[in-house]
């Protein structure tokens, strides 16, 4: 299920085994999502897509029993038109047990698409194993999701999709002054109030912890050396944890009494550190410069 620059995901199973799930998944990932195309729509959808920007080249569709009949039928033939146009195509289909899918449609007191026949749920279930067979057919790669929790289904995705690379996650470091409140969607908070404070030193007080007088201020002082050594270690110890877990934000805040020198120096530290080891989605954001 790995995913090149132009490749068409579709998203299919039963109703109830986490296709909705997936699909915010591969939306995480920056596909296009649609849910509940009409099949014979998908060679115009990705022939629009192509002709946008490279953005709009990993494309995802749901597509299950809520279609018409004949749709599904002709999944094969459009699939192969999707291929003629360069992309590179993969049905995934989610299966999962009927006793699971009764008790969860019983939990979530959902009703089943097919129940708006009049059908038994258990009925309902038989017939839409029934009418997906064409894509159970085709499928590239086939999921049971009977003793799955949700994020064991995500990883899954994830896992799949990513050639069990490492995870897109988009990390923050944020600067903060104390005075001013702590950011509310900090996921780690590290107080800096504790490091010697360059707003003590005239020539240093109109700077900020971005200007080179004050990065030297700080370099040569030991404590700030062993603050930002242990603060490192802690973030590339528990960091893969958190990818590991299908985490999409992290953010890490440094906060100080004026947010102007100590944070800020911390912040672009632990940003430059992790850029230099291989992650793509590191930014900064200084609050009190900004």
């Amino acid at each position: 299920m790995t995913a090149t620059a132009s490749s068409l995901v579709i998203v299919s199973g039963l109703s109830g085994s986490g296709k909705s799930v997936a699909l915010r998944t591969l939306e995480d990932l920056g596909f296009y999502c649609v849910d509940n195309l009409p099949a014979n729509l998908l060679p115009e959808l990705v022939q629009n897509m192509a002709a946008d920007d490279l953005r709009r080249h990993r494309i995802a569709v749901g597509i299950d029993v809520r279609n018409l009949t004949n749709d599904l039928r002709l999944i094969g033939h459009l699939l192969t038109r999707v291929r003629t146009q360069g992309f590179e195509t993969k049905l995934v289909f989610f299966d999962t047990d009927d006793a699971v899918l009764i008790k969860r449609f019983s939990e979530t007191r959902r009703k089943h698409p097919l129940s708006m026949q009049g059908l038994p749920l258990s009925d309902a279930i038989a017939e839409e194993r029934r009418q997906l067979q064409p894509l159970v057919a085709l499928a590239d790669l086939v999921v049971d999701t009977t003793a799955l929790n949700v994020h064991q289904l995500r990883k899954r995705v994830l896992d799949e999709v990513q050639g069990h690379a490492r995870s897109s996650i988009s990390i923050l470091f944020e600067s903060f002054a104390y005075k001013r409140g702590v950011p509310p969607d900090a996921d780690f908070v590290f107080d800096t109030r504790c490091l010697p404070n360059p707003h003590w030193v005239p020539e240093l007080r109109p700077l900020s912890g971005k200007d080179a007088a004050v990065k030297a201020y700080f370099e040569a002082d030991p404590q700030v050396a062993t603050y930002l050594r242990q603060v490192t270690e802690f973030i590339d110890t528990w960091l893969p944890r958190f990818e590991a877990e299908t985490r999409s934000y992290l953010t890490v805040a440094f906060g100080c009494t004026g947010g102007k020198h100590r944070s800020v120096y911390l912040a672009d530290s632990l940003t430059r550190h992790c850029s230099a080891g291989g992650h793509d989605k590191v930014m900064v954001y200084h609050r009190e410069l900004e």
